[in-house]
């Protein structure tokens, strides 16, 4: 068996809070703010990815002032193909953001035919696209009608082509040009006689870095909410859930209450945000928060792993124990690296919620029914054959019914969590 996912290293030196967003305003011509490109500046342009992708956003939207970052301005974002099926999209209102769409190399026309109905998709769904001037040219013939905004970098157009690229880009598309990378007085003036009337770069502001407070919610409250939820429990008792939280219930109206979301009216009762979001963008906004939200600089694919330890443990309960223990399978599983995700030992980390006896047996001393599910979980991780062998034998599951419970659970997590 392979391993789902590896304990990943840090590559740079990011500040607490792991996502150093820092914004750049757009401008129109009076000089009056539009808009604010957010960036991720605890990253190298190239390490950016889907996970990335959505940390930045949901920090945006849930762990910093966000009437400081952005006020009522759109959002431009930007964003790799790959997060565009990314689950986080669902937990914004579509016309609070616009997503900036990296070119590809222009000898990948098939990556860039195959990449198209996606884009298509995510217009539909009322996302704004923004594209460079690359779009301008053959290969992205089939994206050019999907462009809201196209970007004109002038510090990659000589000034005797600016106008010549002004005219190709009106002539083929209805979308609003910004100027980009305007530096001097020169620029701004040159690409203002042409019509334009948006603008961003120096010549108006730097990109600044904005600071905030993140809020770390309790892991155990995470994942107990997060279960709640998967039983689909009633409003009453996720309510109380967050009223036992002040960080996990200040986040989620923070949440809620944000640009992002796109209400006309603050919310300030728990009952109304849970009512409001529905289980699905709940689960969904709980389970990042998890992974967004570590202490101690737990890498996020623990809390990824752990995910899919609970769904397949749960699979597999299914199948040995009967429907009655699938509930606990799934708390053992995702409380099985509670210690690794809080810094605790195993004891401590659990005396913060209460649990069946049954699944403190098996986390604790690794005995009872759960236990060799639990075995057979991290056997599934690991490239021992043999140990995986001998974990499926004393369930007496075959490889077929073991291979495919977990096929389910990756799946079930990477839907979950992208």
């Amino acid at each position: 068996m392979s391993t789902p996912f590896a304990y990943d290293k840090p590559t740079h030196n990011a500040p607490d809070d792991r996502t150093a967003i820092a914004r750049q305003a757009i401008v129109d011509a009076g000089r009056s703010v539009v808009g604010y490109e957010l960036f991720d500046r605890s990253r190298r342009p190239d390490d950016h990815t889907a996970a990335s992708d959505a940390e930045l956003l949901f920090r945006v939207l849930s762990h910093i002032d966000n009437e400081a970052l952005t006020g009522k301005k759109t959002i431009f974002v930007n964003c790799t193909h790959d997060s565009l099926t990314g689950g986080h999209l669902e937990l914004i209102q579509p016309d609070k953001i616009v997503l900036e769409i990296p070119s590809l190399e222009p000898s990948e026309q098939d990556q860039i035919d195959s990449r198209t109905q996606t884009l298509i998709d995510v217009r539909n769904r009322g996302f704004r696209l923004a594209f460079n001037q690359d779009i301008l040219t053959e290969v992205y013939r089939p994206w050019l009608a999907l462009a809201s905004f196209i970007k004109i970098d002038l510090s990659q157009t000589p000034a005797r082509h600016v106008a010549d690229v002004v005219e190709l880009a009106r002539s083929g598309s209805q979308a609003q040009l910004i100027a980009e990378k305007v530096e001097t007085a020169t620029q701004f003036e040159q690409v203002a006689a042409l019509g334009l009337k948006l603008f961003q770069g120096y010549w108006f502001a730097k990109p600044t870095l904005v600071k905030g407070q993140a809020l770390r919610a309790s892991q155990t409250t995470l994942i107990q909410l997060i279960n709640l939820i998967r039983r689909e429990a009633s409003t009453s008792e996720i309510e109380e859930v967050l009223k036992h939280d002040p960080t996990l219930s200040f986040n989620l109206l923070r949440f809620i209450n944000s640009s992002g979301f796109g209400l006309s009216c603050e919310i300030t009762s728990f009952r109304h945000a849970v009512m409001l979001l529905g289980l699905k963008k709940l689960f969904r906004w709980a389970a990042l928060l998890m992974i967004t939200s570590r202490d101690g600089g737990a890498p996020p694919a623990v809390a990824s792993m752990a995910v899919v330890r609970g769904r397949l443990m749960e699979l597999l309960a299914g199948e040995v124990l009967g429907p009655q223990e699938c509930d606990n399978a799934f708390v053992v599983g995702v409380f099985s690296l509670l210690d690794t995700m809080l810094g605790l030992p195993m004891d401590k980390a659990l005396s913060a919620v209460a649990l069946p006896a049954s699944v403190v047996d098996a986390l604790l001393h690794r005995s009872g029914d759960l236990a060799p599910l639990l075995d057979l979980a991290e056997a599934c991780e690991s490239a021992n054959d043999e140990a995986f062998a001998k974990a499926a034998d004393a369930l007496r599951l075959s490889n077929r019914q073991v291979n495919s419970a977990h096929l389910q659970a990756l799946s079930w997590a990477e839907t979950l969590l992208n």
